[in-house]
């Protein structure tokens, strides 16, 4: 088990549910699948993919496990786990069937909102999209390969997202994710040690030859840049040397949120406005020939292609 009691229960509080017996995997209900439910608005990744928001699994295999503890990160980093520690771990078919049935059960009272979308609450029991991105590095999950076969298998679509510590695992998939996200949220070293403070050595090196990785990717690629006013939103060429490097289909350049437990290491201050960001990117998509083709200013993001 990874967590104590009492990390266990706050992050239960907070709407994670845990599945399998090893206490590594979870899933939480994404604030736009409820949202998506009652027609007030869907996920960005709706508008700019053809994800459907009511039918989207947010979950990770790794939850208390990453290399980084960035400031910028919603986690409580307390419980933090640099390394895989656990010589036991569930299998994926077990992960992704408590997947599927904890969030059934978390969306299940929706069946007596009034407000609900009839044909909304029939398609969400079976979820099509896995956002295999809620907290923690999933690449550490030592199954991650089989963990995206299995929902491959399934016929859902996979949205993987990754700091990019893990070179060998991304190089060595052989079953490809719908799309795999890597982060990019620092132009130089330095910054990437002050903002993303990583807990391993050669992490900078490693997002490198992730970066690298990526260009020889057949699924969809795409870059994450997260904005936090103040502290990375600099040097756009910096930025276009790293993305030019990996090649990717997809450039997101998306506003830090105030969220979480974030808001104990920044201000609201480091929030950036939409068209701060959107002036960002577009300095970015100016140095490596890219153009804004979609955004969304509700939820600060726009999209690079």
């Amino acid at each position: 088990m990874s967590f104590n009691k009492s990390q266990l229960e706050q992050l239960e509080k907070s709407g994670y549910r845990f599945v399998g017996k090893h206490g590594h995997a979870a899933v939480k209900t994404c604030h736009w699948t409820r949202q998506s439910i009652v027609d007030k608005g869907v996920c960005y990744k709706e508008k700019f993919y053809g994800i459907e928001s009511h039918r989207c699994l947010q979950m990770s295999p790794a939850v208390p496990n990453c290399q980084q503890e960035c400031e910028f990160c919603w986690r409580d980093l307390t419980y933090t786990q640099t390394e895989w520690e656990d010589e036991e771990y569930d299998d994926p078919k077990t992960i992704v069937d408590g997947a599927i049935e904890a969030q059934n059960n978390l969306l299940c009272g929706y069946y007596g909102n009034d407000k609900a979308n009839p044909k909304k609450l029939e398609e969400l029991k079976s979820p099509t999209n896995a956002a295999i991105s809620l907290a923690g590095e999933p690449t550490l999950y030592p199954k991650i390969d089989e963990l995206i076969g299995e929902f491959n298998r399934r016929d859902f679509t996979t949205f993987v997202v990754s700091n990019g510590q893990c070179v060998d695992r991304l190089r060595n998939l052989e079953n490809d994710p719908y799309q795999l996200y890597l982060s990019l949220d620092a132009p130089s070293s330095k910054i990437y040690e002050e903002l993303c403070r990583p807990r391993i050595s050669d992490a900078w090196n490693n997002l490198n030859e992730s970066l690298e990785t990526m260009a020889s990717f057949n699924s969809r690629t795409c870059i994450r840049n997260t904005c936090v006013k103040g502290r990375n939103m600099i040097y756009p060429e910096k930025y276009a040397e790293l993305i030019e490097k990996a090649d990717p289909n997809y450039v997101e350049v998306k506003a830090y949120m105030f969220v979480g437990s974030s808001r104990e290491r920044l201000t609201m201050a480091n929030m950036p406005e939409f068209h701060e960001v959107k002036e960002f990117a577009k300095a970015i998509g100016d140095e490596c020939g890219r153009e804004i083709v979609n955004e969304s200013e509700i939820s600060r993001v726009v999209l690079l292609e």
